[in-house]
């Protein structure tokens, strides 16, 4: 199978990414990569019942829930443990407030070096192990910092991808080769060379021993680690990364020039000392916007035999480019191997203190999707006093970015904004299409808050539909405030909160990490007809891009159509919720990258319906299409949407928003099924708590029952919440398995698992029965599936 590394390879197609947009010309798609081994090792047990161990026993309801998640994973390992093979439990596990259990997060240390795939996930409660998963190395730790000797018993996890890879170097580097064809000799990464042959000795890997490791000498320090410079890998990865054909014959032209630029020093801001490993910075990298991090690791990497997995020393690398924000794996020792990479975006998909002041906003009403579903209306800042204490437009100076470096005046805490500049997002126009963002335009309505600017606008002709659609930017920006606000405001209440990695700039002692609002792009200028969000671990700002559809006149405007703007800030929710908020690298590619699509045009979907139920289509405002930018619309009529769990097979269901939009049909149906057992609730924002910071019943809640959390009583409320807390329950990569059973247990734990038989009805009217299966999955999802559409036995009279 040979493949072509373009946006179509993995996270499907983007919109254009051009720096400046005079007109409405040709635009080029973003490219994204990503894949990474199967780990058919890695298991998920869901049910409290099935956690068998040594000898681990429940403990009492008071024990300390991190203690007890030690001693589960300790009894586990078993003799495993010594003094080069540990773990450590990170620290962002934390308890669920709303529902009791602690998610623990867990990771394998292996010389003391992260084993980066070696993950465990342990749900607690009352001294109870919940379900758990574990992708952890079993085998016997390398000596020191050394390989395992990678042979013709270690193969490339990912041969399509190395067939694709030679094709695009064929094709991107073929001007290059025939003027550098007497100096090349390729693979041979020991051989001298004049100019241009060593960058190609680096480069052009892939063509070496059909993309197998190669084992070469290492030069080892006295101390028993390896003197790895971090430059050549980093520089492999570019020339894979990066989508500009100029970028990649500058490095290929000029190697050793950018290895002398290239300059690293140690990232460490610890007032105290850290059992973190400080990571390198590696400034002036070729096509990125920001230093890259970069830290040794090792990764799991299947052998030839079919149960074989050998581990494999990498560099991890953070790179920050324009249109991506990659988490990457590239071997240490040379040949540089791209072993895995995540891409933090992720794209829309394409057709083919008490504030001074309260804000009012001219907008698309929350529940409203689109133009055509309603005109626009005045509306207050509902912030909730739970999840915006202090609104909407307040911040502390000390974590304001426009004031990074600047000494404040003030002698107040908190700085009332009177722009779309608060502590959850900062939204602004960014027609530039570039990364800056603090100085960019934004609306400023002055001391009374009210953000009512028209939009109204004409129909032009092509040449004038750009500068039509920017006359207003100020309506634009400000419903793009408005939506994020409200979806900050919506999934806090639900559980997304500071501890579980949610998007604040300050976190008011809460816990988790701050610094991380949500930077909202309008009208990006970096494309048409997308949208993307970048997902980097908590304490990073998420950036999201929303861009004009220029599929009619005049054009339409991303920023109007909810929709989108949800499915998008849901990329943030799932992947800081799926294996923890440090690690965003658990929602990569197949199943899981497609879930991550899924959940979005789930809960956008969810958000905009109504009691009187009807089909909907993703995207058909923006892009014109009364079917919308998806293969169906969501229906429960099997004749409008015949997907079931094995259409992930079929051809054209190979990029992660196919196999996401089966994902939110079955959603579709299951959350059909507790609707029609428990009706339907025309909001889905809980009551507003009490000065006393509690929160009523209201119709919303049913009755308290002693510590329990609340149970939401309709529906279309209840799926919002079991789905929310699956992604916790759920493991690090998880497939459609494991994500249903991760919501059957979200209701177990949630309401005692009175819907265990609604749950499995609806998934396994979709074929996601309890014997549903999949054999020959590849890394980005692929595999022969069979469908299943019985219920388990305790169903069979349901």
């Amino acid at each position: 199978m040979r493949l072509l590394l373009t946006a179509s390879l993995v996270a499907g197609l983007a919109g254009s990414a051009v720096a400046h947009r005079d007109g409405p010309g040709p635009v080029r798609h973003r490219k994204s990569l990503g894949f990474g081994p199967v780990h058919k090792h890695a298991k998920y047990v869901s049910t409290p019942y099935q956690v068998v161990t040594n000898a681990f026993t429940r403990m009492s309801d008071d024990s300390d829930p991190i203690q007890v998640a030690r001693l589960f994973v300790e009894d586990i390992l078993g003799n495993q443990l010594s003094e080069s093979s540990s773990y450590k439990i990170r620290k962002d596990s934390y308890t669920d407030s709303n529902t009791g259990i602690t998610h623990v997060y867990v990771r394998q240390i292996i010389n003391g070096l992260e084993v980066s795939d070696g993950d465990m996930n342990i749900n607690v409660k009352d001294g109870l192990i919940l379900s758990y998963g574990n992708s952890f190395f079993a085998g016997s730790a390398p000596s020191h910092l050394s390989q395992f000797a990678l042979d013709d018993d270690v193969r490339h996890p990912h041969q399509e991808f190395c067939d694709g890879l030679i094709d695009e170097l064929e094709m991107r580097y073929s001007s290059f080769l025939a003027s550098e064809a007497d100096q090349v000799v390729m693979g041979d990464a020991a051989a001298p060379a004049p100019k241009g042959n060593k960058a190609m000795q680096h480069l052009t890997h892939v063509h070496h021993s059909n993309c197998r490791f190669q084992q070469l000498p290492l030069k080892m320090a006295a101390q028993g680690s390896q003197d790895l410079d971090v430059r050549a890998p980093l520089l492999q990865f570019m020339v894979a990364a990066t989508p500009s054909d100029a970028v990649v014959n500058d490095i290929l032209s000029n190697y050793e020039s950018h290895l002398a630029q290239m300059s690293e020093y140690v990232d460490v801001h610890h007032f105290a000392p850290s059992d973190e490993m400080p990571s390198l910075l590696v400034a002036n990298v070729p096509d990125t916007v920001n230093p890259v991090k970069a830290k040794l690791a090792y990764i799991q990497v299947p052998g030839k035999d079919e149960d074989s997995v050998h581990l494999s020393l990498v560099w991890k690398f953070e790179v920050e480019m324009q249109d991506n924000w990659y988490e990457a794996a590239v071997s240490a020792a040379a040949p540089h191997r791209i072993i895995s990479v995540v891409d933090w975006a992720s794209d829309a998909a394409v057709p083919i203190p008490t504030p001074d002041t309260t804000a009012t906003y001219n907008v698309f009403a929350f529940g409203l999707n689109d133009p055509e579903e309603g005109k626009r209306t005045i509306e207050k800042e509902s912030f909730d006093t739970l999840a915006s204490p202090v609104g909407w437009h307040s911040l502390p100076y000390a974590n304001d970015p426009s004031f990074q470096g600047v000494k404040s005046t003030s002698k107040d805490f908190y700085r009332n904004t009177t722009t779309t500049w608060g502590n959850n997002v900062f939204a602004q126009e960014n027609w530039e299409g570039q990364n800056a963002y603090v100085r960019n335009y934004r609306p400023d309505a002055g001391k009374s808050k009210v953000f009512d600017f028209p939009y109204k606008p004409k129909e032009t002709n092509k040449t004038d539909a750009l500068e039509e659609a920017q006359k207003y930017i100020n309506a634009t920006v400000t419903q793009l405030f408005y939506t994020t606000n409200m979806i900050h405001d919506l999934y806090y209440r639900y559980g997304f909160d500071e501890v579980s990695g949610n998007f604040q700039q300050y976190n008011f002692g809460r816990g988790g990490q701050g610094n991380d609002a949500v930077i909202a792009n309008a009208q990006d200028g970096s494309g048409y007809n997308n949208a993307n969000f970048m997902t980097p671990p908590d304490g990073q700002n998420g950036r999201m891009r929303m861009y004009l559809w220029n599929t009619a006149i005049p054009y339409r405007d991303g920023d109007f159509e909810a929709g989108i703007v949800i499915h998008e800030l849901s990329h943030g929710l799932s992947t800081r919720l799926t294996g923890g908020p440090a690690n965003s690298g658990c929602l990569p590619f197949g199943e899981s990258g497609g879930m991550g699509e899924g959940w979005g045009d789930f809960l956008a979907t969810t958000i905009r319906s109504t009691a009187n139920y009807s089909d909907y289509a993703m995207g058909s405002w923006a892009a014109n299409r009364v079917g919308g930018i998806r293969n169906y619309p969501y229906s429960l009529n099997e004749t409008i949407n015949p997907s079931t769990y094995k259409t992930l097979d079929k051809p054209g269901y190979f990029g992660v928003h196919a196999i996401g939009e089966v994902w939110a049909q079955i959603l579709w149906v299951v959350s059909q099924g507790l609707i029609e057992k428990h009706g339907f609730t025309d909001t889905l924002f809980p009551p507003a708590a009490l000065a006393n910071g509690t929160v009523p019943e209201g119709d919303f809640y049913r009755p308290a029952s002693g510590k329990k959390p609340l149970v939401p009583k309709h529906g279309n409320s209840l799926i919002f919440q079991l789905v929310l807390n699956a992604m916790k329950l759920q493991p690090c990569r998880p497939g459609f398995f494991e994500a249903r059973d991760a919501i059957i247990l979200a209701d177990q734990t949630l309401t005692g698992g009175e819907n265990f038989c609604t749950l499995w009805k609806g998934f396994s009217a979709k074929g996601l029965g309890p014997d549903a299966s999949v054999v020959l999955r590849t890394p980005w999802g692929g595999g022969v599936r069979t469908d299943d559409f019985e219920v388990p036995l305790a169903c069979d009279t349901y």
